[in-house]
């Protein structure tokens, strides 16, 4: 890798700039979950749990893309704090469904009035008029797209 090359400096500004942004919206998002007595994981559950009630291990591990065993420990976390229950799913003993107990909707209802990222992102986004926002959102659309694409021939690198 040429670090001289003008792409190669743009691509790295870019990176940098991506990381740098997810970084400040993350930091609000671990207030609010602190704020709650959460994780960053377990609010992710809570939120995810209170918008589709009763989901499988397995289809929340699907929707928050992460692995069984690192949401199988938060679960058990939120499971032992009265926030989530777990119960065996109807028809298939294997597979195990989670919802929220009263104590983790109430949780979920704070954190989604609370918002502090997005709060945040909106607050930031009135220094851009509509047609910046959507040539942003656009741009982040066909990079993820691209990177999505790509793919690293190994042997050459």
């Amino acid at each position: 890798m040429d670090y001289s090359d003008p792409k190669v400096k743009q691509a790295a500004d870019v990176l940098q700039s991506f990381m740098a942004v997810t970084r400040a919206a993350s930091e609000f998002t671990r207030r609010n979950a602190e704020s709650l007595g959460l994780t960053l994981q377990g609010m992710a559950v809570v939120n995810t749990l209170h918008r589709d009630p009763g989901l499988t291990l397995k289809e929340l591990t699907e929707r928050l893309h992460a692995s069984k065993s690192t949401l199988s420990v938060s679960v058990e976390g939120l499971v032992q704090a009265g926030i989530a229950e777990r119960t065996q799913a109807e028809g298939n003993r294997r597979e195990i469904n989670v919802k929220l107990t009263p104590k983790g909707e109430e949780l979920a209802s704070r954190s989604i009035r609370q918002a502090y990222s997005y709060r945040a992102m909106a607050a930031a986004l009135e220094a851009l008029d509509e047609g910046q926002v959507g040539a942003l959102l656009d741009g982040h659309r066909r990079i993820l797209d691209a990177l999505e694409a790509y793919e690293i021939d190994m042997e050459r690198v």
